[in-house]
């Protein structure tokens, strides 16, 4: 099983798209400084995932998430939830 998730940055309100293999590891990752991307971007929350069957699949969501349609998508997905807050 593989995940794309999306992280917001709390220092620059952004947000980060990736994909991995163990979630909770790569969140843990991220939020120690151990990715270079997002290492002064910290503190990181998760804010949306998906789960993948295999790493094709996975990679072509993030890919699709990062684009702009994928942005439109998310922002659509998560409007009552999250982004209207703001």
């Amino acid at each position: 099983m593989f995940f794309v998730y999306i992280l917001l940055s709390g220092k620059d309100n952004l947000f980060y798209t990736g994909y991995t293999a163990n979630l909770e590891r790569r969140i843990n990752d991220h939020n120690e400084g151990l990715v270079y991307s997002t290492k002064y971007r910290r503190p990181l929350k998760l804010i949306y995932f998906e789960a993948c069957l295999n790493q094709q699949d996975a990679t072509r969501r993030e890919k699709y998430l990062k684009s702009g349609n994928g942005k439109i998508y998310l922002r659509n997905r998560l409007r009552n939830s999250f982004l209207d807050r703001h």
